[in-house]
């Protein structure tokens, strides 16, 4: 047996071809037109890959694309990028397929032809989906993947082994370089398209550097074929598998250089190459994809099954691990972990069970250099995405929270990211312990309003100028305060009662184990006996009698503790028991108010 039929790393667009002609060759004889036939279909090249990655285990050797794998990952080669959808930018039209003489080929994942397009009779347009992505916003150091360093020095032999000996330009400082990637005996023109990625490897530091780009951010174009309708959604977070694309020589400026068949190629978009070039944004050409969860973050998990006994282990180790960031304050850190595995479930016009934003006073500026910063970093531990917000009124006053669309740039309509475009399961803690005296213009006043709604809703507004549409969101609020927060109502308010100041610290295997609990637990089916919900209702019925000032929104969140409760011994079903853990977190919760 020879070797592997394709080099599904180094060089997939040959397996694209490949597998294209065959299966265009299968089809002759039968005198189907390939062109229909494959029009929005598969012909094989990711059945191919799906073998390789998950049957052959290939998925190891994909080098995942990220701000610090751009100085190294050749163009053209497979990639694995993790991204937010932060825009959806409809479709585009390309040239799919044409005739080459009497060869069908085929331009998809690919930006721009390699040979010269035949007049439209002989072509056919084909169409994909076009996705602005980026990295996910506050995603913690600990839940990114990235290749592993032997990987990316195996990957870089081997492409110096098979494109040639790599180069030093003499006008490169930064000694940046480029590959030799040409046959000896290809012509300059085509030279000029093989290499064409090649020289973005010698303009990276200065687009990881410009203004364009941070040099910890970037941003990705992913483009997506044969999707079902509303596959991806919004702020979804994705794992596409593609064939990467990083061409400086192809902008707008450039077309007139080309031959006019050429031109017709992009000028279905136009748009999308204007405002996010070839020169600054990368392209993925996506062959497979999958919808990432927080569960998928956790790896080997330190449990087979979710065994009560194991469950409570762990619970009992992460409230000591709370109370000792808190202060030694149990009860506070009883209320942390509830507010940690909350999740909006039922949402009503009366109620909304499952949410629990919690507010923590008792901060002052020196107790939250101290108690907050810890509090800050056990989220970060804890927590794949996380996000603060200090609540200044300078940063009120000026920031963007508020997604909007661009509708000053031309046709092309661009939704700019705010600050509360997250994904699914982000934690985000508003300080208020840095806010002092003075005036909210209006903007501050339609920020703080922005966020009101989110703790009370789970829905941010974006604004689209013409039109306000409201995006579902689910995302886990916590406020820190001196005094219990006046325009920023949660629904747990708990003032934190510290006794010490005690070094936090936890081992990677703990930190591994309560990541894996806080992410388990928080999927875990709740559903409540009807003897106990009887007897809630009547206890709750009573206290509403005694106690004039509750609500339907007291009563709600008794429900949601009691739930979080059972879950968070990993039972799915409330107990009389839980019941009265939540009875007693109250009483000792009402006595500091």
């Amino acid at each position: 047996m020879g070797g592997p039929q394709y080099d599904l790393l180094m060089n997939p667009l040959g397996a694209v071809r490949q597998t294209f002609e065959k299966a265009v060759a299968s089809s002759q004889p039968s005198g189907l037109d390939p062109t229909a036939v494959y029009r929005g279909k598969d012909w094989g090249i990711v059945d191919v890959l799906n073998q390789f990655l998950f049957s052959q285990g290939g998925l190891a050797q994909v080098p995942i694309l990220d701000a610090s794998s751009l100085k190294w990952i050749k163009p053209n080669t497979l990639v694995r990028f993790r991204g937010m959808v932060q825009d959806m930018l409809g479709n585009e039209f390309y040239i799919g397929a044409f005739k080459d003489g009497c060869t069908w080929r085929t331009n998809k994942f690919l930006d721009f032809s390699p040979f010269s397009v035949p007049p439209v009779s002989e072509t056919t347009l084909w169409e994909r989906h076009l996705f602005h992505c980026v990295p996910v916003p506050g995603q913690n150091s600990w839940a990114i993947e990235s290749t592993p360093y032997p990987l990316k020095i195996n990957i870089s032999n081997e492409m110096t082994c098979q494109h040639g000996e790599k180069r030093r330009r003499d006008d490169d400082p930064d000694g940046i370089s480029d590959f030799d990637c040409c046959d000896e005996g290809s012509s300059s023109s085509n030279k000029k398209q093989k290499d064409c990625g090649s020289a973005s490897h010698h303009k990276i530091a200065e687009i990881t550097n410009g203004s364009s780009f941070p040099t910890n951010y970037f941003s990705c174009l992913v483009k997506v074929y044969d999707m079902p309708e509303s596959q991806f959604k919004l702020n979804e977070v994705v794992e596409f598998i593609g064939i990467y694309t990083f061409d400086p020589e192809l902008t707008t400026s450039n077309r007139s250089d080309s031959v006019d068949d050429d031109i017709s190629m992009f000028d279905f978009m136009d748009d999308v190459a204007t405002h996010l070039p070839p020169s600054k944004v990368p392209r993925i050409h996506c062959l497979v994809s999958q919808k990432l969860s927080t569960q998928d973050l956790i790896s080997n998990s330190p449990a087979c099954e979710t065994l009560p006994n194991v469950i409570r282990g762990i619970r009992d180790s992460l409230v000591s691990y709370l109370s000792c960031t808190l202060g030694n304050d149990v009860i506070a850190a009883q209320c942390l972990l509830l507010h940690l595995l909350s999740k909006l479930r039922v949402k009503s016009d009366v109620a909304s069970v499952g949410r629990l934003s919690l507010n923590l006073t008792g901060f002052t500026q020196e107790s939250a250099s101290i108690f907050g910063k810890q509090l800050n970093n056990a989220i970060k531990t804890l927590l794949p995405y996380s996000h603060t917000i200090p609540l200044t009124i300078e940063y009120l006053n000026t920031a963007m929270l508020q997604p909007k669309k661009d509708n000053e740039s031309g046709r092309f309509l661009r939704l700019l990211m705010g600050a509360l475009q997250l994904a699914s399961g982000t934690h985000l803690t508003l300080d208020e312990t840095v806010m002092q005296s003075g005036t909210l213009n209006s903007k501050g006043v339609e920020n703080v309003l922005l966020l009101k709604h989110l703790m009370e809703h789970q829905i941010v507004e974006y604004d689209f100028q013409f039109y306000k549409l409201e995006m579902a969101t689910e995302v886990q609020c916590l406020i820190i305060s001196e005094a219990k927060s006046n325009i920023l109502p949660a629904d747990l308010v708990v003032p934190m009662c510290p006794s010490a100041v005690a070094p936090v610290s936890a081992s990677e295997e703990q930190l591994h184990a309560w990541r894996w609990y806080l992410t388990t637990v928080r999927s875990l089916p709740h559903s409540t006996d009807t003897s106990i919900c009887e007897m809630l209702q009547n206890e709750m019925v009573e206290a509403m009698r005694k106690d004039r000032s509750l609500g339907c929104s007291d009563l709600s969140r008794w429900m949601t503790m009691a739930q979080l409760m059972a879950a968070s011994f990993g039972e799915k079903s409330l107990s009389v028991e839980h019941w009265q853990m939540v009875k007693e977190i109250e009483r000792l919760r009402k006595e500091r108010l």
